[in-house]
């Protein structure tokens, strides 16, 4: 029975349009889930939006439009961007959808029951952008003279009744448990600060809101709706129907932007143990990106839409820039004039030459068929044997999501391949008719190609298809292949060029 693994992005939220960190999270996940894929896994990846809240409320007044209206416009932008992107998400969630809005009135039933709600009041400064209340120590004075949060929002002062969730109660388990479970929040700096954040201690947490009413209303009493953020965390369950849940549950990995690392780090753990469910077992929160070394804004008019980089440069160019150019988990900096840079010189110049130049051999030297080989020598075992190898180191930097690492194992491969290519001289083997050397040199420079091809599916799933067409192989191979060899005298297509290069003014 295969081992399941469950994935997550988060919901997006539908305030506005769909920008290249949507992008970056969901070519992550999407990695990651295709990588287990191919290491034999059950998988499940879900993405989806989240539609309630104030500032979704507060949009679709801005644009006069029915709020319903306005949730259903942008939740299919991120639906076709997803479609688009070829992500292999199983489902798409939505937080205004019957199953989401009956499980989490069902969560609340639970979180009453257990005695972890009470009715009270509260008086505080609230972040309408964050959808939080925002604590004295975090909020600081503008020019202005008006309090902002950490986002740079300007900050309302709400008072008003509202449900409380008891999150101090839970402070001691969760730092317990942070302690027995080390990997549960990921990077290491950001497990250091979810510790630090609940060392300090937790308050009981607003839950609920009468100020406004785009939101899943508290069972028994319609005054109130439910937080944003107990409605939207619950979605990684609620969209688990039919079986799945049991399947699945809990999520092998949550991947979110720094962001929103508190809420999923600290109320989710605790509203989880809160209504007894296990907790998921990683967290992993990964950095911004910046444009041209400013921060993506509004009002800097820098959002980088990534329908348009997607149409540009092509789909796999602009997914392994992002998940080549940074660790994962850090902060980086994007512009069209690095991504073409990226294309050029490590898809077109290594990766891509090398597939073209010893395909267009194969066809010149050998009528298209790859030929037999003769005795192997250590240079031809050592290339050979490479692919295998590298499969197995990046087994582990996939258990720490080192999205960067692995790529640049791979490229190990692609550079020494090339250099084989450089050292070996088929051109000149055939020129001298050294047809045994020349037969060694191009059976293991096809198999080395068909081998970095199965190694970077996860991170290039379009050209690796191409790549395995050219190769007169299926579509897709699970790593295990990785130790068979395509057989000599099997017919290949005539290569086309899989990463061609970017001529264009560089932005």
């Amino acid at each position: 029975m295969k081992k399941s693994f469950y994935i997550t992005t988060p919901i997006y939220y539908v305030n506005d349009l769909p920008h290249l960190g949507h992008a970056y999270t969901s070519f992550a996940a999407d990695s990651i889930c295709k990588y287990k894929l191919l290491s034999n896994y059950d998988t499940y990846f879900i993405t989806g939006t989240d539609e309630h809240g104030q500032k979704v409320e507060n949009s679709a007044k801005e644009k006069k439009i029915d709020t319903q209206k306005f949730t259903d416009q942008v939740s299919a932008r991120f639906k076709n961007l997803f479609q688009k992107l070829k992500l292999s998400n199983n489902d798409f969630i939505r937080t205004t959808q019957k199953r989401h809005k009956n499980k989490v009135q069902f969560i609340w039933h639970k979180l009453l029951n257990n005695n972890e709600i009470y009715l009270g009041n509260y008086e505080g400064w609230y972040s309408v952008r964050d959808e939080c209340f925002i604590n004295e120590s975090d909020i600081t004075i503008n020019k202005d003279n008006k309090k902002i949060g950490p986002s740079q929002d300007i900050l309302k002062k709400v008072k008003e009744p509202s449900y409380f969730f008891k999150l101090s109660k839970w402070q001691k388990p969760l730092l317990n448990f942070y302690k027995k479970n080390k990997d549960f929040v990921k990077p290491l700096s950001r497990y250091n600060e979810v510790k630090s954040f609940v060392e300090r201690g937790l308050d009981d947490l607003s839950i609920s809101r009468t100020s406004f009413k785009w939101g899943i209303n508290v069972p028994d009493n319609n005054e109130h709706v439910i937080y944003v953020w107990l409605d939207a965390l619950f979605n990684y369950i609620s969209i688990l129907e039919n079986g799945l849940e049991k399947k699945y549950w809990p999520a092998d990995v949550h991947i979110v932007g720094k962001d929103i690392l508190r809420f999923h780090a600290v109320y989710w753990p605790a509203f989880l143990l809160a209504a007894g469910y296990e907790l998921p077992k990683t967290i992993y929160a990964h950095g911004w990106w910046t444009i041209d070394g400013k921060k993506m804004s509004k009002s800097l008019g820098n959002v980088i839409d990534p329908n348009y980089l997607v149409d540009t440069y092509g789909i796999d160019q602009v997914r392994y820039f992002l998940l080549k150019e940074i660790p994962f988990g850090e902060d980086g900096n994007f512009s069209e004039k690095l991504l073409i840079n990226r294309i050029n010189s490590d898809l077109a110049n290594n990766y891509g030459n090398l597939i073209q130049r010893v395909l267009s051999m194969i066809q010149k030297y050998n009528n298209g068929f790859i030929p037999k080989p003769e005795k192997f020598t250590d240079e031809d075992i050592s290339l050979m044997s490479l692919p295998e190898q590298i499969y197995k180191i990046n087994n582990d930097k996939m258990n720490n999501y080192q999205l960067n690492v692995i790529l640049e194992n791979i490229w190990q491969i692609i550079r020494l391949a090339n250099s084989y290519v450089d050292n070996s001289e088929p051109w000149n083997l055939f020129k001298n008719k050294n047809i045994n050397k020349l037969n060694n040199a191009l059976y293991v420079l096809t198999n080395t190609i068909y081998k970095i091809a199965i190694l970077s599916q996860p991170f290039l799933p379009e050209s690796s298809k191409k790549i395995f067409q050219l190769l007169n192989q299926k579509e897709e191979i699970f790593f295990n292949d990785i130790k068979n060899n395509i057989q000599e005298g099997l017919k290949l297509s005539k290569p086309i060029p899989i990463f061609p290069r970017i001529e264009k003014d560089e932005k």
